[in-house]
């Protein structure tokens, strides 16, 4: 395996309990050849001291502040510092296994171009990690062992934003950082997922994922339910819909009824179905809702699932399956 350079972009605001045990996961690498560029988005504490000590004693380390503000700045300004053959992002209050640059750089190297090398993350947090939490790393890490991230891009973010990396000129081929639209990670992840970079797949746990009560991604308005919505419609709508087929929303629960609202405002015409019998046949936003049965009624429709129970979800997969209709063609799970 050859020795070239990896940039490590990361951003940082106010994660002074955290960012020593970052910078330490860092400079513990088994792959040595890297440069960190931690980018200062005016942090209130004393984060940034804790650079400029490690900072003092590793030229790989590189302190710059932010030239504007926000995450998507800051990541435009490390990226305007780095010089790495290969580009990864890592955020400042989670840790890298030892191997992760390493296995990456190795997995690169040997698939090649226009692949992305992910690894499986493991969340923890002081007081123990939620159930939600840790369905979520479940789910990630189920794809991430096959490589089939994209299969269910539409539920989720497929691709952890601290755990990816890629070759520098597949990245700026893709927009890179250039991007204004947030969820940053999540939309991102779609233009991985529009430019085809193959995921290699990884049974190495790459990052501890801390959660904690702050966090940006829980506390930000980017972050935001509605975000995320807006987000998939926009990437649904270019990359898999296929205008000529009818298209079915099932669920009218909250995100269906939203989900409704944006493809609305988007000019899309859709039927509505569901299952639950108070609703059946009623009018939202002017839109008809029906039994499910009457999917059979449309002609080569495709489907976007807003159903969020599982064991619904296990029915109607199980539908789809008797009408020999695929994932990411036939039907889409946003949720």
């Amino acid at each position: 395996m050859s020795q070239a350079l990896v940039s490590i972009v990361i951003p940082f605001k106010n994660t002074e309990l955290f960012i020593a045990e970052c910078l330490t996961s860092i400079t513990n690498q088994t792959y040595t050849n890297w440069e960190a560029i931690f980018i200062n988005d005016h942090s209130e504490d004393k984060a940034h001291k804790t650079v400029e000590k490690f900072a003092s004693t590793d030229t790989r380390i590189k302190l710059y502040k932010n030239n504007g503000n926000g995450i998507i700045e800051a990541l435009k300004t490390a990226y305007k510092y780095s010089s790495g053959r290969y580009i990864t992002r890592m955020d400042s209050d989670d840790i890298m296994a030892p191997i992760r640059l390493e296995k990456m750089v190795e997995n690169l190297e040997m698939y090649g171009k226009k692949h992305l090398a992910v690894g499986q993350v493991k969340y923890f947090r002081a007081d123990g990690v939620s159930d939600g939490f840790a369905r979520y790393e479940q789910w990630l890490n189920s794809l991430t062992v096959d490589g089939k991230n994209y299969s269910e891009i539409y539920k989720e973010c497929v691709i952890p934003s601290p755990c990816w990396m890629l070759h520098r000129e597949d990245f700026e081929a893709c927009g890179g950082f250039n991007s204004e639209v947030y969820p940053e990670d999540y939309e991102l992840a779609f233009r991985f997922y529009k430019a085809n970079y193959t995921c290699i797949p990884c049974n190495d746990t790459l990052l501890y994922w801390r959660d904690y009560s702050t966090r940006t991604s829980r506390t930000h308005k980017h972050y935001a339910e509605n975000s995320f919505l807006d987000l998939k419609v926009h990437y649904f709508i270019e990359l898999n819909y296929d205008a000529s087929r009818p298209l079915a929303i099932w669920g009218a629960g909250h995100k269906g009824k939203t989900l409704a609202k944006i493809l609305i405002q988007n000019n899309i015409p859709f039927y509505w179905i569901c299952d639950n019998p108070k609703k059946i046949g009623k009018h939202i936003y002017d839109q008809e809702l029906y039994n499910f049965d009457y999917l059979s009624q449309l002609k080569q429709p495709q489907s976007i699932v807003t159903v969020a129970n599982s064991g619904a979800q296990a029915e109607i997969k199980n539908y789809f399956k008797t009408q020999n209709m695929q994932a990411m063609i036939d039907y889409f799970f946003f949720c």
